[in-house]
């Protein structure tokens, strides 16, 4: 099993890419664009501004979500659906770098695959 806060691919680094604006692509479609990425070592995730597909709410997906990124067209590609997304726990920008319980409920939803 792969750990939900961590990059499944592995050439990825603060050093070698910064995803902001990336557009990320769930399993059908466009889900908005990369505001936040974090590439620390088992608690690292993304922030996405969906902007209006669910009202202008942001989406935290932890990194374990993440298939696979295309440098040259600017997408990081996710292994999850948009309705499964757009029913994940809401993205609270005062919580959401704390560990409980706010990031426990991302791990429960997400899980590892």
């Amino acid at each position: 099993m792969v750990e939900v806060w961590t990059f499944r691919i592995t050439d990825i680094s603060p050093r070698t890419i910064d995803l902001t604006g990336y557009t990320v692509r769930a399993l059908d479609g466009d889900i908005g664009k990369v505001d936040e990425a974090t590439y620390e070592a088992g608690a690292s995730y993304l922030v996405v501004d969906t902007g209006f597909w669910i009202f202008g709410k942001k989406r935290m997906l932890p990194a374990g979500v993440v298939e696979r990124i295309d440098s040259e067209e600017k997408v990081v590609y996710v292994n999850r659906t948009k309705d499964q997304i757009k029913k994940a726990p809401d993205w609270d920008p005062e919580r959401y770098r704390t560990e409980e319980p706010y990031r426990t409920s991302h791990s429960d939803y997400y899980g590892d695959r």
